[in-house]
Order: C-alpha cells, then structure tokens, then sequence
C-alpha cells in the first residue's frame, strides 16, 4: 500500500504560501468553533525519522490561539508511565475542553506497534492485543465527543537520507541525529511492513488515518491543514469563511 503512494507531489513556494495560509486561517475559525461547541480534537502524527511531523506541525499550529492548544512529543515510558496499561498517560494528557481544545501528538500510542514491534521490546502477543487495544481507546474518545484525526507521513528511504544528511551537516539541527537514527534506518522495511499494518487494523469509521505524501514538504503540511479543516468541518457542521476570496471583493 505505501509503496503504490504517489511521493512526487510538490508544489511552488508560491502556491504553497497562499495555499497554506487559506488553510491556517480556517483552522483557526473551526478552533473557535470547537471552543464554542466544547468539544475536543486530538491529531496525532506519526511516520519514520525525518518525514517532517514537528515542522508540520509547527504550520499547523501556527495562527491558532496559543491559549487553546497543546503540543506533546511522546518519549518511550519511563517511571510511572512504565508501571501501568501503555494508553494510561494518554487517557492523563487528556484535558477538559474548557482547558485546551486541540492536542496535538508528535508521535503517540501507535509507538507500541511501531516501535516496540520492530525492536523486539514485546512479545508478538502483547504488540498484538495493541491494535484492539488501540481501537477501542480511540472509539471511546469518539464516543465521548472527542474528535479523532490521524495523519501518517510518508516518505521515500531516499529522501530520509537526504534529510539525515542534511541534519547532521547543520549545527543546530545535528542533535537530533544518534546511532540510533542510522540503526533504525538499517531495518526500513520492517518499519515499513509495522506501519502497514497499523493502518490496516487500526483505520476506522470513527477515527481514519490519511497518508500524507511528504517527499515535498511545501505539499505535505498543505495537505494535511486542508485535510483538518475538511475533517472539522465535517465534525462539527461549520463551513469557516474562504478569508483569502473575502480579502479581494
């Protein structure tokens, strides 16, 4: 499935600004929808090493009011968080509507399928029983008024190491390479294999993945702020104003 995804998707600098606007500004008009309606979203990113997730969001989450987001990059558990049910700290970061509105995700709870499938840190039978485990967390959250959206970020082993590159050559951006990055890089198809299957087991009705082509990232983060507004829209039967087609008349 993901290597039929078409990653030469791109657009112009150009194009990408106007477009990116248009769609951070409805954002923010469905933001203060949510607000009003009480209710909340939870995103959640996740895709290989630098496919993009923090510098998407970072757009995402650009023109929305600081005071109704938040933003979580998920560790592996430690502490506490490793004694209990591996979605008990996600059922905790959960807030009250009237606190933050928008959770934000930079990966999350599909680690345990991802991550902890492909290092042999589980038995196949516990990262099994995930993908129900998984399912039913997220029907709840609907159930409860929650919306759920999720977006997978795909991108080709060619472009990863370009990027990587790319990292390592850049003073403050080089931390974020470790031995671990180039040994996770080594085991591609199997993280590819994970991620399939996540997506088979775990795209629903109530809470759908949508694969984001993430070669180009003008069209990646374009891409996925329109496919929230469109997800929102829909959610809360609110069709925000088109603010670039008002400023011209």
């Amino acid at each position: 499935m993901l290597q039929a995804i078409d990653l030469t998707k791109h657009l112009t600098k150009q194009t990408y600004k106007h477009e990116l606007l248009r769609a951070q500004l409805q954002l923010r008009q469905l933001a203060y929808q949510l607000y009003l309606d009480k209710r909340t979203l939870v995103v959640v990113y996740e895709g290989l090493d630098a496919a993009g997730k923090s510098s998407n969001i970072k757009r995402l989450a650009e023109k929305l009011d600081p005071r109704g987001y938040e933003i979580f990059s998920i560790d592996p558990p430690e502490g506490e968080d490793a004694q209990h049910h591996h979605l008990w700290r996600f059922w905790r970061d959960l807030k009250p509507p009237d606190s933050k509105q928008i959770l934000i995700f930079n990966r999350s709870w599909y680690r345990r399928v991802l991550e902890d499938r492909v290092e042999g840190i589980l038995p196949k039978s516990v990262w099994r029983r995930a993908y129900r485990d998984i399912v039913e967390f997220e029907q709840q959250l609907v159930e409860f008024g929650i919306i759920v959206t999720k977006f997978w970020l795909h991108i080709s082993p060619e472009e990863q190491l370009i990027r990587l590159e790319a990292r390592r050559a850049t003073a403050h951006k080089a931390w974020k390479i470790t031995e671990e990055t180039w040994q996770v890089r080594q085991k591609w198809e199997q993280y590819e294999a994970a991620a399939e299957d996540m997506l088979l087991r775990t795209s629903t009705v109530l809470a759908p993945w949508t694969i984001i082509e993430s070669n180009d990232k003008y069209h990646a983060r374009v891409r996925t702020a329109s496919a929230l507004v469109a997800q929102l829209t829909r959610a809360l039967n609110f069709q925000p104003d088109d603010p670039l087609k008002a400023a011209k008349h």
